[in-house]
């Protein structure tokens, strides 16, 4: 089965990291195709890939998804170790997966995700620190006690909150202990290491995504 996943710089593009990293831990083999985002002709390259002229969208030979977490749960049908086995686990994980696709407007816009931006402090208004806490809250509330990650063994609720732990890397923010602690799981992760070296090496010029 040949798929494409077509995504944006990946310095920048937080929404194509999140596919890209189920499909990895999956082991579904895909080709991906780097579309810069707000060059002159990015839109007009997107619209033919979908309707909703945005990354990412996989090509299969059964059509078109856009969509981050649409991927991700086309992936976690041909693999289904890509969520909790445990039915309660397995809702919890969707339910904060879907809290990170729909949430934290604050923190998305005044810390936007830039693999190449080295790490320093900035100042953040007060609804970008509520996030901040509010994510915090989440992680704490669903932490299993085994294993390293949310729900003891990786799953697509990890891939959601690693472009927000690459975030709390850049911009230095303040964590509780615990919360470090799963950052620098997420960013220790063989697959991540494989996306942000590719970033390191982007010389496409856009603004923040």
């Amino acid at each position: 089965m040949s798929l494409t996943l077509h995504i944006g710089n990946k310095r920048f593009s937080s929404w194509s990291m999140r596919p890209w990293l189920a499909l990895k831990r999956a082991e579904i083999a895909f080709q991906e195709n780097i579309i810069p985002l707000d060059q002159e002709e990015t839109r007009e390259n997107l619209l033919a890939l979908s309707p909703a002229a945005t990354v990412p969208v996989l090509e299969t030979p059964d059509g078109t998804i856009w969509d981050s977490l649409a991927i991700c749960e086309w992936a976690a049908e041909k693999a289904p170790g890509l969520w909790p086995k445990d039915p309660a686990a397995r809702a919890r994980a969707r339910a904060i997966t879907a809290s990170m696709h729909s949430g934290f407007a604050a923190l998305r816009s005044e810390l936007p995700m830039d693999l190449q931006h080295p790490p320093s402090a900035i100042d953040m208004s007060v609804a970008c620190w509520r996030d901040i806490e509010a994510v915090q809250a989440l992680w704490a509330h669903v932490k299993a006690a085994d294993g390293p990650f949310l729900f003891g063994d990786w799953s697509i609720a990890d891939a959601f909150f690693t472009p927000v732990a690459t975030r709390f890397q850049t911009y230095a923010v303040p964590l509780s202990t615990e919360a470090a602690s799963y950052v620098e799981t997420l960013l220790s992760d063989p697959d991540y290491k494989e996306w942000k070296s590719a970033a390191c090496d982007e010389s496409f010029d856009a603004p923040f995504r």
